[in-house]
Formats: C-alpha cells, sequence, structure tokens
C-alpha cells in the first residue's frame, strides 16, 4: 500500500507568473490546516522571494 502524500510547502521551488501576485506561501491553492500560517512575500529586484517559514523560492516566470 502505498501511503506517500504531497504535504503543503513541499515544493521547494515555485514557478509564479504576473497573474498570481501578490505570492503567498502556502500558496492559495493549498490548505493552511496543517501547513504554517500564510504569509505574503515580496519580490526583490530579480524576482524572487524565499518563505521564512519553509524555505521554498518564488521565481517570476520570464513568460
Amino acid at each position: 500500500m502505498n501511503t506517500a502524500t504531497t504535504t503543503p510547502c513541499s515544493h521547494k521551488e515555485q514557478t509564479v507568473r504576473p497573474e498570481d501576485l501578490p505570492v503567498c506561501c502556502p500558496p492559495r491553492n493549498e490548505s493552511l490546516w496543517n501547513a504554517h500560517p500564510r504569509v505574503y512575500l515580496g519580490l526583490n529586484e530579480d524576482g524572487e522571494a524565499v518563505c521564512p517559514y519553509c524555505s521554498t523560492r518564488f521565481r517570476l516566470s520570464e513568460r
């Protein structure tokens, strides 16, 4: 029996599109009940942000 499941914030690299802004972690499509509190992240000048809770790196796509 396979009991593997994906947990919130388990993808340590996420690409976001301009229409996905503002960036938040956990992302809007993940539930909060078993994750860290939702935080909104500002992108740096390189179009990247790192979550202070789980270290997930978000990168703005170039389209």
